[in-house]
């Protein structure tokens, strides 16, 4: 009895399946930060923090190989946060985030 529960517990996935997300930031004139999320298997996100004491407006270039990119702006004030998401039509295997912030 031992054996086949040991034998069932090994057929489970232990970890989740995460998948890399690569970030390219050009920000000109505000202090931002960013942190990345593997919201689903074919939902990408990232949440930018502005820690300056300026607003900046921001384009966000989601890109999941040969899919067309997802192209998200937004503005996020001084000293506020923001959330964007981008929703794939396939499974992502590798994100790139192109991140273009300037000061308004």
């Amino acid at each position: 009895m031992n054996k086949c529960c040991v034998a069932i517990l090994m057929c489970l996935p232990l970890t989740a399946v995460a998948y890399p997300i690569d970030v390219e930031k050009s920000v000109d004139g505000v202090k931002l930060d960013y942190t990345t999320y593997d919201t689903a298997y074919d939902i990408g996100s990232i949440t930018l923090n502005n820690y300056g004491q300026v607003p900046a407006a921001c384009k966000v270039t989601f890109r999941n190989g040969p899919e067309a990119p997802r192209v998200r702006r937004v503005n996020v004030a001084a000293g506020k946060s923001v959330d964007v998401t981008a929703n794939f039509n396939r499974q992502i295997i590798k994100l790139r985030i192109a991140l273009d912030c300037k000061a308004q």
